[in-house]
């Protein structure tokens, strides 16, 4: 990515590339980083109805990871943990209270406003809700081209064929679609429109937040696939949000488990699911319906149960001890370190699953189950 104008010295020609190799969790030497967040901070000032500062709200805390070229990261957790107000500090809106974002070998937290403008180009984001997103007075046509104008993308009959190459590529036909509005499409299809948008421009990284959880299961399904679709024939790389980690599992290279602004886990999609390493992910498992045999095996009827924390007053040493079944005296008295396990599969705990009995985690590990009581 190039950016034009200053850099914070006053010097043209913008902030200068990143040296050495990536250190954040899930590097991999030879392999291509897109985006590096390193220790990145999202902290928001409360005030009371009289204007009084009344804490800091602890959104993101120390979060750091890498992302690959073409690669496609989950986010996990529950509502509060954190999930979008990452994203949006990754996109710089707001910029986080500290940190550094490097995508493409610029850090994103050095640049000025107008700086930023390029970015739109490289990153866009996918929404939740695609009509709140979606200007309901517009044709889709125009919807799809509102990108390719703003940033004065070929000639208007080049923009036309682009947008009908778009809405081919994203399942929608141009000629049945294109003039129609958002109010007259489905849910699915409008969430085809805001993918068909979103890459437009040939960007290198979507942020997918939340983008199928207001959609039944066959749309899930097939919004699903065409995501895959497309990082697979555009070389796309994803951050991908979502509540649900059966969601996740099905786009996901890695995944990320977020519990109170704090990373639990982070590793491939498939350990990740097949031996968890943190009582919170095992938690996470256990609210999916457990078909999947490799799910069933890595439960017992160890519970954990209560109400998330509230971020302007975190508990101290680990986030989750306040309702970690496995939770010891040193685990209020220390944080835990994000710290490495199994090849590329890292975990935040001082009593990881596997170390339970001296065994893996599989058929012996230990299974939490958020809000459930003990059996």
């Amino acid at each position: 990515m190039t950016v034009d104008g200053s850099d914070e010295t006053g010097a043209t020609g913008g902030p200068a590339t990143l040296p050495g190799a990536p250190t954040a969790p899930g590097a991999a030497n030879g392999e291509s980083v897109l985006l590096e967040v390193r220790h990145l901070v999202q902290e928001f000032p409360i005030r009371n109805a009289g204007g009084v500062k009344g804490g800091m709200l602890q959104a993101v805390s120390d979060v750091s990871f890498t992302l690959r070229a073409g690669e496609a990261l989950g986010i996990v957790g529950e509502t509060g943990s954190g999930k979008s107000t990452l994203a949006r500090s990754v996109i710089q809106a707001p910029p986080p209270r500290s940190g550094e974002v490097i995508f493409d070998g610029v850090d994103l937290t050095k640049l000025r406003r107008r700086q930023l403008g390029p970015l739109r180009r490289h990153v866009q984001m996918v929404f939740q809700d695609p009509y709140s997103s979606l200007d309901p007075k517009w044709r889709v046509k125009d919807i799809v081209a509102e990108p390719l104008v703003a940033y004065e993308a070929g000639d208007r009959r080049q923009r036309q064929a682009r947008v009908d190459e778009l809405l081919d590529l994203v399942g929608l036909d141009p000629e049945t679609y294109g003039a129609r509005r958002p109010g007259q499409l489905s849910g699915g299809q409008a969430q085809r429109v805001a993918i068909a948008r979103a890459i437009a421009l040939h960007p290198q990284l979507v942020i997918c937040d939340e983008p199928v959880s207001s959609l039944d299961v066959l749309v899930q399904a097939q919004v699903l696939n065409l995501f895959e679709k497309l990082r697979q024939e555009l070389a796309l790389a994803y951050l991908f949000i979502a509540h649900d980690l059966a969601l996740v599992k099905q786009v996901s290279d890695r995944v990320i488990v977020l519990y109170l602004g704090k990373v639990c886990e982070l590793g491939p999609s498939d350990g990740l699911y097949a031996e968890p390493l943190h009582p919170y992910t095992l938690a996470l498992l256990k609210s999916i319906p457990d078909t999947d045999p490799t799910i069933r095996r890595a439960r017992t009827k160890e519970v954990i149960s209560g109400e998330l924390p509230s971020p302007l007053d975190p508990p101290s040493g680990c986030r989750f001890r306040t309702r970690c079944p496995r939770a010891q005296a040193r685990c209020a008295e220390e944080v835990p370190v994000l710290r490495p396990l199994r090849k590329d599969h890292f975990v935040a705990c001082h009593f990881p699953l596997h170390e339970r009995g001296g065994g893996a985690v599989g058929a012996a590990g230990t299974a939490v189950a958020l809000g459930e009581a003990s059996a």
